[in-house]
């Protein structure tokens, strides 16, 4: 005869798949905004000008220096936030 773990389906009065979604939820919408902010910098942001002592000049957009560092938020934030915890 085989034995069934009887193992509740909640876990603090929630299930345990919503809090999973919920958390994934929130780490997409972490993500978009992230991406959202890059994205808007792109089009209304100021311009990164240096000016050299010969005169010569460069113009780089701040929302470049903005999505090197999303990328790196991005990859954090999905890390941490898509993770699983072994409980499945």
């Amino acid at each position: 005869m085989a034995t069934v773990t009887h193992e509740s389906p909640h876990v603090g009065g929630r299930n345990r798949w919503s809090q999973v979604a919920v958390r994934e939820a929130w780490t997409s919408l972490a993500i978009t905004v992230i991406w959202i902010s890059v994205t808007l910098d792109a089009l209304f942001g100021p311009n990164i000008v240096t000016t050299s002592v010969a005169g010569d000049t460069a113009v780089i957009p701040s929302a470049v220096v903005m999505a090197f560092f999303a990328v790196f938020a991005t990859w954090i934030v999905a890390k941490y936030g898509f993770r699983r915890d072994g409980t499945d």
